[in-house]
């Protein structure tokens, strides 16, 4: 079996391994897509939180089901993808319906070897069905549910200004969700060809260009003076999410669901007065899930429209690295494994 290891930062081998076999509660899937991730290319720079090397990445998937052990619902041959967060079950993050912080939380592709292999074994609990939608879209339900839960974590009131701070895979999916929402959306980024995307064919209500001198003004001048009173990051960048403290309203939200290694600042007078509300969003649930597929069967959202570069397995390794150039104009790059 074909395998693609992230030995160390700026290095990727292909190497061969055995095919899993089949062990007691888990599946066996046969990938057929996966999508390159922000937490695929920071593995690769050496940025990326709570990884070891060496390391197989890759967690935005789908596949086939080859070989199942106790999956009721699920046949051999089906279309699926899964939820890449394998948590424990035990700890007070799942007793309290929340495993997507659970306190020995195993990511696919960042603790534990990913899906950038031809097979790969899972626990069956965390299979997902296809619902009709194509491999392409099933690759990209995970990158969506992570913009979905950030949404969720929000509380969203209808009408009200959301700013969303990077418009990367994972901010499209903030922009689209917040969408659903009833929010009206605020966009922000420095790369003109995302600005133009979120503009283009997302429909943003509002583009602000981040390398503007006059951002801040303009903000405040899309919102009345009263500044944005949801304010989510997706951008994963220090510098930025400690820039945008200023951008919330008083009584706002702050959602960090861009990670990053360094620390956070912020002035406490400032968040103070405001009694703002600063929260993390971590990976994704089932329910997130089934809404981003229940939305794509809809037609509210086109993923599809997110892929910019396809390559084969074995051009992975040739052009990852190109991936990191914001010249190349990627959104999405997505992979056949077949």
């Amino acid at each position: 079996m074909k395998t693609l290891v992230c030995t160390t930062p700026g290095t990727l081998e292909y190497k061969t391994g055995e095919k899993p076999v089949l062990t007691q509660g888990h599946a066996i899937i046969k990938i057929k897509r996966l999508g390159i991730c922000g937490t695929d290319l920071h593995a690769f720079e050496g940025t990326q939180p709570y990884f070891e090397y060496p390391r197989i990445l890759g967690h935005e998937l789908s596949g086939e089901i080859m070989e199942l052990d106790d999956a009721p619902g699920f046949t051999i041959g089906d279309k699926v993808t899964f939820i890449p967060y394998f948590n424990c079950g035990t700890c007070i993050a799942c007793h309290s319906g929340k495993p997507n912080c659970c306190v020995s939380l195993k990511v696919c592709g960042v603790h534990i070897d990913g899906g950038m292999s031809e097979y790969y074994s899972i626990p069956s609990t965390a299979l997902v069905h296809s619902n009709g939608l194509s491999y392409d879209e099933l690759a990209l339900v995970e990158p969506l549910a992570i913009g979905a839960h950030g949404v969720a974590r929000a509380a969203i009131k209808p009408g009200e200004f959301l700013f969303v701070i990077g418009a990367g895979p994972i901010g499209l999916g903030v922009m689209e969700f917040a969408r659903i929402a009833g929010a009206k959306v605020i966009a922000m980024d420095i790369n003109e060809g995302r600005i133009n995307f979120c503009k283009d064919t997302l429909k943003v209500d509002h583009i602000v260009n981040g390398s503007m001198p006059d951002a801040f003004e303009h903000l405040k001048e899309i919102t009345s003076g009263d500044m944005p009173t949801v304010v989510i990051d997706a951008t994963g960048s220090q510098k930025a999410i400690n820039n945008a403290f200023k951008y919330m309203a008083h009584g706002g939200r702050y959602v960090l669901v861009g990670l990053q290694k360094g620390e956070v600042n912020f002035s406490h007078p400032e968040f103070h007065k405001r009694e703002a509300t600063l929260m993390s969003s971590r990976n994704a649930t089932r329910q997130d899930f089934e809404h981003v597929i229940t939305s794509i069967k809809n037609r509210l959202i086109k993923p599809e429209t997110y892929i910019t570069h396809r390559v084969n397995f074995d051009e992975v390794k040739r052009d990852f690295k190109s991936w990191l150039d914001p010249k190349t104009g990627v959104i999405k790059a997505m992979v056949a494994m077949e």
